[in-house]
């Protein structure tokens, strides 16, 4: 089974074919970031990443005919169980909707790929969305009754690092209690429960902070900060998306760099790198204590689980509570592959996204 997959940032956007789970080939698109510039909403990008997939599949020898499916990241749209759907109308036009957080890139991607599965006739999917929704009630219920704590994490990774983890252990993921850290531009850290998200983190509201988002936030603070600073709700989303957590406290968003000027003597990087660790660490006893401490296992992954000096910072913390797992990076590409051999080949149903 030949399978093309997309994965859109909002610089960039990952195109990869596989041949059942064996990578054919794999590009990362850096598009003009003038015109991105230009066009900053990602509807108003679709001519342009089109473009450029088509031309960089089209330069390696591949025709859109030869493809048995294609799948996507999803964006923001409903909740929904954990798996693989196929691409309708109804998350097309969900993937568009500002109800669900606004148009994302991997929206666009959704939407991209849809019009490639009408054009040349193949199904289209996507799989674990990052409105996948597992959490149970008591994890959702908070201290104001119209209010509820949503899921929003990044499930298709942690989904696809947890069946790797069990692997390694020797027993089915879904036999599991697992704690889950994802570090890369977000985090979040996530309890499995015999095969299920029951809760988690996000780090747009709750939970450590990330490179540019802040977490949990003293709530006083933020009524005052609403009230006072004289910015628009657009500003202040703005802020609290792009330009707070280790960003605001050392003026970068690379961890790499955070290190570089720790080891430099930069007391500003060093707090940050130290306090994101410590927040995270955190966390991953929170999580546990979901699990009344019965804990299989503990992984690491993203991007950030790169950087060895970060992940014994965070395992000093959590090493008494379960054997430690680090898988740097992720594995996106692969999972979305992955999830639509598994309803090609009949192993699963795709499941119907429905209003």
């Amino acid at each position: 089974m030949k399978i093309l997959v997309f994965n859109f940032g909002s610089t960039s956007s990952k195109v990869a074919v596989y041949e059942d789970s064996n990578e054919l080939f794999a590009k990362t698109i850096n598009h003009d970031q003038s015109l991105l510039e230009e066009h900053k909403v990602p509807i108003e990008q679709y001519d342009v990443r089109k473009a450029d997939i088509f031309a960089a599949l089209d330069e390696n020898g591949f025709k859109f005919e030869d493809f048995d499916a294609v799948c996507s990241r999803a964006g923001l749209i409903r909740s929904v169980e954990s798996g693989t759907y196929r691409i309708n109308e109804q998350c097309v036009a969900d993937a568009k909707d500002f109800e669900y957080g606004g148009m994302q890139p991997h929206g666009l991607a959704l939407i991209i790929a849809d019009s490639i599965a009408k054009e040349y006739g193949i199904p289209a999917f996507f799989c674990d969305p990052v409105s996948t929704d597992e959490m149970t009630d008591l994890a959702k219920t908070t201290g104001y009754a119209p209010m509820k704590r949503i899921s929003r994490f990044h499930a298709l990774n942690h989904k696809a690092v947890a069946r790797q983890c069990a692997a390694d252990i020797g027993k089915p993921y879904e036999d599991l209690n697992l704690v889950g850290l994802h570090l890369g531009g977000g985090t979040s850290v996530v309890a499995h429960d015999h095969g299920r998200v029951v809760d988690l983190t996000d780090c747009s509201e709750d939970g450590p902070f990330s490179m540019d988002r802040p977490g949990a936030l003293p709530l006083a603070q933020v009524i005052e900060m609403c009230y006072e600073s004289g910015m628009s709700k657009k500003e202040l989303r703005t802020l609290f998306k792009r330009d707070a957590g280790v960003y605001s406290l050392c003026g970068t968003r690379d961890m790499r760099e955070v290190e570089a000027r720790m080891n430099e003597g930069d007391k500003d990087a060093e707090m940050a790198f130290k306090a994101f660790a410590y927040n995270h660490a955190k966390y991953t006893g929170a999580m546990a204590a979901v699990l009344k401490f019965k804990v299989d296992g503990i992984y690491i992954t993203g991007g950030i689980a790169n950087g060895k000096r970060m992940v014994e910072e965070i395992s000093q913390y959590i090493e008494g509570i379960a054997p430690i797992y680090v898988y740097p990076g992720e594995n996106e590409m692969q999972s979305l592959a992955e999830g639509a051999l598994r309803v090609l080949r009949g192993e699963a149903e795709a499941k119907e996204y429905k209003a």
